[in-house]
């Protein structure tokens, strides 16, 4: 197979995965406050958001949005302040989010589970002078206007007449700051412009088939960018119907309650699902869900293929924060089951060392405090992500830069690309290579495993040492180099970030 390792987003790469009509419903609104302006109009009868027994549709949601806004306001904001939002996935949430943007302000979000002291942090940092709560921590968040000078701590309720118009920005203006580790793992904040926000938004229009007026079910964080923007935004721009889940842990009775016709969530939640479907022997996905927008961690074959043989069609892709989340989407996983797909429009990469770069309308504007490691003079940003582009345009992962392993015999061993040999293991759920020391000093490789608990019939009476005893004949096939020297099945998940993916080792 030959390798590229330079490529453009081409819009015209996603139009034979839908039609030319539904394809042609792809606009570029420009910002997010004229986005939001033509689905008020354009979908006003249709329900937009559906929690805790409550529903609006989209012109009684901008009716409160607008009401919201004067609030804000009459409270002293203003357009261009930074106004930080803590609040739990609510319709609230996103009236407050849609009144900051619509005054003019950026909008810094938060998660709600934070401590008062990470808060503080925060808005210290990326120099909020407006704190936007949620009733139930307002009280926890109103002592720190005595700890931060100058800052006014808000409740999310707030409505005022609804007589402050909306505000027009220009496409470039700052938008929203969301948290991000960047490539150094260092908390700070990503700054997006109203145009990156509209990209990314658009972008979550391609390889699904039929992408307007769908039901969606929001089980992720809307204070992280899979969720915020490829969840409730695009939800929004397709004149969708979101129903907000109080709890993940609700997911099952919410997808038979609500019959949600595409979910967007991360591969651990698939997992779950298809455990749950086979544990309990009947239908867990209600009667309408045709499509599963997948990321944040690899999507294994294993799934796609499951999925498949349910009616379900799973659509990994490739995102990050610093690209309003969304770079890379497979509209053909069945064929390409490995890849995070083609690059989006008006992207541009390179690859450079194996790392790959961007470039493009959609990429952060700058970094908020914290470092600047990762954008270059020249514009591009460098991921810290290891990938290699196949002759058709198609990304895969490999690995993160900060994850190679350097053994003593000079070998670097990248562990995405040897997991996935374990992975490919029909009872293995996950893995993890690492650098272990033998009591000798030796380095050498490490494997851990947990196994797929609707597979483990095939294993026999004793599941963890027929797997071992797999596990060791796929080690043997890898090149020497590349085998590990110790491999344990786990009794329990690894543990694991808020997005889902595993926290590795550190030597």
């Amino acid at each position: 197979m030959g390798m590229l390792d330079h490529c453009l987003g081409d819009a015209d790469r996603f139009r034979k995965y839908t039609d030319a009509q539904t394809f042609a419903r792809i606009v570029d609104d420009g910002d997010l406050c004229q986005m939001w302006k033509r689905c008020a109009t354009e979908y006003e009868g249709r329900v937009a958001l559906t929690y805790a027994g409550s529903s609006l549709t989209y012109g009684e949601l901008d009716r409160e949005i607008a009401a919201r806004r004067s609030a804000l306001a009459k409270a002293g904001c203003k357009s261009g302040e930074r106004i930080a939002l803590v609040c739990a996935n609510s319709i609230d949430f996103a009236c407050a989010f849609f009144a900051i943007v619509t005054l003019g302000g950026v909008a810094v979000v938060l998660p709600p589970q934070y401590s008062d002291q990470e808060i503080e942090d925060c808005c210290r940092r990326m120099e909020a002078t407006k704190l936007l709560a949620q009733p139930e921590l307002q009280e926890m968040c109103e002592p720190l206007c005595e700890r931060i000078s100058g800052l006014a701590v808000l409740s999310t309720d707030r409505r005022a007449e609804a007589d402050v118009p909306m505000f027009l920005p220009q496409p470039d203006d700052p938008c929203v700051i969301m948290l991000t580790g960047g490539t150094t793992g260092r908390r700070k904040g990503a700054l997006l412009s109203h145009t990156a926000m509209v990209r990314g938004i658009m972008n979550g229009c391609y390889c699904a088939k039929e992408p307007f007026e769908q039901r969606y079910l929001l089980l992720l964080p809307l204070s992280h960018t899979f969720g915020l923007i490829r969840n409730l935004l695009t939800s929004i721009y397709t004149g969708s119907t979101m129903f907000i889940s109080e709890s993940p842990k609700n997911m099952v009775q919410d997808m038979l309650a609500f019959n949600p016709t595409i979910l967007v969530v991360v591969p651990a939640l698939v997992e779950l699902a298809l455990k749950l479907y086979k544990t309990l022997g009947r239908n867990i996905f209600g009667t309408s869900l045709k499509t599963i927008i997948s990321g944040a961690a690899p999507m294994p074959s294993y799934l796609i293929e499951e999925y498949h043989l349910l009616g379900v069609t799973i659509l990994p892709g490739y995102g990050l924060t610093e690209a309003a989340n969304l770079v890379s989407g497979n509209g053909e996983p069945l064929s390409k089951p490995d890849s995070i797909g083609l690059l989006y429009p008006e992207l541009e990469l390179k690859i450079v060392d194996g790392e790959l770069w961007l470039k493009g309308r959609n990429l952060l504007t700058c970094y908020v405090g914290g470092d600047e490691e990762g954008l270059t003079e020249d514009g591009w940003f460098r991921t810290g992500d290891l990938v290699q582009l196949d002759e058709d345009g198609f990304l895969y992962m490999t690995g993160r830069t900060k994850e190679i392993i350097k053994l003593d015999n000079g070998v670097s061993i990248y562990p995405v690309q040897l997991e996935a040999h374990f992975n490919a293991l029909s009872f293995v759920q996950d893995s993890e290579v690492f650098e272990a020391v033998e009591e000798d000093g030796r380095h050498v490789l490490a494997l851990e495993v947990v196994l797929r608990e609707t597979e483990l019939e095939q294993l026999g009476a004793d599941p963890a040492q027929a797997a071992l005893e797999r596990l060791w004949d796929t080690n043997r096939q890898q090149d020497p180099s590349e085998q590990v020297s110790r491999i344990t099945v786990r009794d329990r998940d690894f543990e694991r970030t808020p997005s889902m993916k595993i926290v590795r080792h550190k030597l």
